[in-house]
């Protein structure tokens, strides 16, 4: 790469922009990274007070890939790296209005009092189900009661779909929202197949499934992965500097951004999906009229990336309550509990925060990590704080024995948190990679193309810098 090179603009400082940022910079690649945020890190935001560590957002990160130890490795931060409390494996799904252990095998379902009978018979018979074949995209409700039976939809997958996308599995799409589950369905005609065979190709790619994935966090929390890959960037972060248009010109792009214009080899978006609709986009090119968008009467602006603005974000609020030991009934020992809709309850789902890690809440006390509002009670996440923590309190305490006061509490709302994969998720996939062909040099990554987790996020700010990288070895 030469030193002359107009830098790659990256909008967008979550996790995606961060990493993508990060190993372009290594790989000699200036870059620039635009956010209209005042901080780095996006969703991840980890707080110290009072002896207690409250994440705001997600709490740990899955190992699914090679490609996120490695990020790990070259960031410096294997030292700092916490792998979670062997003790704390256990999760819990909540029936008959209390948290059940789910089994640590597969065959220990036929056991458990998390299904009846008839729900069982059903996972017994799932391998001799036919698979659909009729090419018709489906809810992840539809493909369950399909495969197996509504007992299960309602008690397990309603509770799992809360827990991932604090979505609504009526709506969210299996073959975009759980690809893996469609996979194993074309490819090996069963689920429970498909866990069997589907595990020696993922041994041999080197990937882990979610559910087997190390879980793990730092010292002092996710927040010190952002602030450590933020550092290495210096002045080439631009917070508080949003991005208002880009337009394609005759050597690369320009980014039009509150503090005025700048010229780049190429722009990677790694924003957000509603923000991506509001941004103001000229395709064309002195020298390429046909690269100049036709699709809208308004100058200079996409209408494709006003689609965009279809993609659903419900509002997710995040109540992060300390308690004294002693009061609190239930041992928490694990990961948390995920709670279906079924069983009456407002928050979505509990972490055990201080099981996962150490120094997570001062000795004698417990940290929980609960969430309100999604797709499923959406007008409950923007309740004042003080009644957030009211209801929250409510169910833990039918749930898990907790009286008395919090001794530490801290709500934080994300008014659009998640990106619904809802059914027809296919046509914004279609858009972005028709306008990355139609406009070379633009790339899209992030959340709502890669997936929601944050390994999925990690992964895919790597993926993004090797193929812009290789479109600026190219160009």
């Amino acid at each position: 790469m030469t030193l002359r090179m107009k830098p790659v603009a990256i909008i967008g400082a979550g996790i995606t922009g961060l990493t993508a940022a990060f190993y372009l910079k290594r790989a000699g690649v200036p870059v620039v990274v635009y956010e209209a945020g005042c901080r780095a890190g996006g969703v991840i935001q980890s707080l110290r007070k009072d002896g207690f560590l409250a994440e705001f957002g997600p709490n740990t990160i899955l190992e699914t890939s090679p490609k996120i130890a490695l990020l790990i490795r070259d960031a410096g931060l294997e030292s700092r790296r916490l792998t979670t409390d062997p003790k704390a494996e256990a999760r819990y799904v909540v029936r008959y209005r209390r948290p059940i252990a789910m089994p640590s095998s597969q065959l220990g379902i036929f056991t458990s009092e998390l299904l009846s009978a008839k729900a069982k018979l059903a996972l017994l018979r799932e391998p001799f189900v036919p698979r659909r074949r009729d090419g018709q995209e489906e809810s992840i409700a539809e493909f369950v009661v399909r495969r197996l039976n509504r007992e299960f939809l309602d008690q397990m997958i309603d509770a799992l779909v809360a827990g991932i996308y604090a979505g609504d599995p009526h709506r969210l799409s299996v073959q975009h929202a759980f690809p893996r589950l469609a996979e194993l369905e074309a490819r090996y005609g069963s689920l429970i197949k498909g866990q069997i065979f589907g595990a020696r190709e993922r041994k041999r790619r080197g990937e882990i499934s979610k559910d087997r994935a190390t879980k793990f966090s730092f010292d002092e929390g996710l927040q010190v992965l952002p602030n450590a890959l933020a550092a290495q960037l210096e002045n080439s972060l631009k917070l508080n500097t949003a991005v208002t248009k880009l337009t394609r010109t005759g050597e690369g792009w320009r980014v039009s951004a509150s503090t005025g214009d700048m010229e780049h080899s190429a722009v990677i978006y790694c924003g957000t999906a509603h923000r991506l609709a509001e941004l103001e986009i000229e395709f064309g090119t002195p020298n390429s009229r046909s690269a100049r968008s036709d699709a809208t009467n308004e100058p200079n602006r996409s209408s494709a990336f006003r689609e965009f603005s279809e993609i659903r974000y419900p509002p997710v609020a995040s109540v992060v309550l300390g308690f004294r030991r002693e009061d609190v009934a239930h041992s928490c020992q694990g990961y948390g509990m995920l709670i279906p809709k079924i069983e009456g309850f407002k928050i979505l789902g509990t972490i055990f925060s201080s099981a996962l890690f150490p120094n997570r809440a001062p000795a004698g006390h417990v940290l929980l990590t609960s969430y309100v509002g999604g797709e499923r009670y959406p007008e409950l996440a923007s309740l004042p704080p003080e009644q957030l923590v009211g209801l929250v309190c409510e169910d833990l305490r039918v749930l898990l024995g907790v009286k008395g006061p919090p001794v530490f509490q801290h709500c934080a709302l994300y008014p659009k948190a998640i990106p619904q994969y809802n059914v027809g998720y296919g046509k914004f996939k279609d858009v972005m990679n028709e306008i990355e062909t139609k406009a070379p040099g633009l790339f899209f990554a992030g959340h709502f193309r890669d997936g929601v987790s944050l390994g999925d996020s990690i992964v895919s700010g790597v993926n993004i810098a090797e193929r812009s990288e290789k479109f600026l070895q190219t160009a």
